[in-house]
């Protein structure tokens, strides 16, 4: 599966095939389709809160610059990788 192309404008959310659970920080997703547990670590999980309710790439940045000392290219590069991860693994919906 190939890599999604992310804009500013790109609306995430999560995918409705989901459920998942807050462990002291982190996150725990359980896939219904398949029945596979993913985890996420607390930058992870702060990015998983955020799109609990449909919201753009661009929100999701803005949020996270303004709560870690982080160059915004590096920022960018880091939430793609993971939303196409989640994205590959069906746990959330993007819209270009």
């Amino acid at each position: 599966m190939s890599a999604i192309t992310l804009s500013e404008q790109s609306r995430i959310v999560v995918s409705k095939d989901q459920v998942s659970s807050d462990l002291a920080g982190e996150t725990a997703i359980l896939n219904l389709k398949n029945g596979v547990y993913y985890g996420l670590d607390p930058v992870g999980s702060r990015i998983w809160n955020l799109v609990q309710e449909p919201t753009t790439f661009a929100e999701i940045r803005d949020a996270l610059l303004g709560h870690y000392d982080v160059e915004k290219v590096t920022l960018e590069s880091d939430i793609r990788d993971l939303l196409n991860q989640l994205a590959q693994h069906g746990l959330v919906e993007i819209q270009p």
